[in-house]
């Protein structure tokens, strides 16, 4: 089940990324990695970020958390200031690690992928089957709606070269959806982990 849900979660972030441009979650101000980072900061106690990067970055953001826990306590601005310090850095080496550029810090509320905040609601719930469902019909939608463009353009396309364009446009559309979704789908050994 966990490899299914997984597989459908990345289908999903794929098939945004061929439809809109990309969204971080990991990079706005309410998301998972900046209130772990919080949580760090009010314990006095680094390890709640760890998780967020690789070994390799750990003395980097273990430096940035001494620095910001003994500077936030000069004042309300220099507490401000320290604290985005380390909310940057965190964000920047967790980024880094996942392979992704950083492009600084995003305010609260900014808007992400729909199938990022099912994925994260059904974590906090335990239960994956909403998300499954929802991502199923989102796939499914995908792949009628561009089934039925190309369906549409084939019935013209040898009428002139204008509406034979457009059918392999239609077409070419079809077969990347069907492409990523079945290098999404694919369950390699890492996933079974």
């Amino acid at each position: 089940m966990i490899v299914r849900l997984m597989s459908s979660v990345g289908v999903v972030v794929l098939l945004s990324l061929v439809s809109a441009p990309a969204s971080a979650h990991c990079d706005t101000m309410d998301g998972p990695v900046i209130a772990a980072a919080r949580a760090a900061l009010q314990a006095g106690e680094v390890t709640p970020v760890l998780k967020w990067i690789p070994k390799q970055s750990e003395p980097e953001i273990r430096a940035a958390s001494a620095r910001t826990l003994n500077v936030r306590t000069v004042s309300g601005e220099a507490k401000e200031l320290a604290d985005t310090y380390f909310f940057e850095t965190l964000v920047r080496l967790h980024r880094a690690g996942a392979g992704e550029p950083y492009t600084g810090l995003k305010p609260a509320g900014t808007q992400i992928e729909s199938a990022v905040a099912a994925a994260d609601m059904a974590l906090l719930k335990g239960q994956a089957d909403p998300l499954v469902r929802s991502i199923t019909e989102q796939v499914a939608a995908g792949v009628r709606q561009r089934f039925e463009r190309a369906k549409q353009a084939r019935a013209s396309a040898d009428t002139d070269v204008g509406a034979g364009r457009e059918y392999v446009e239609a077409y070419v559309d079809l077969m990347r959806y069907l492409e990523l979704l079945g290098q999404a789908g694919h369950v390699s050994e890492t996933d079974k982990r």
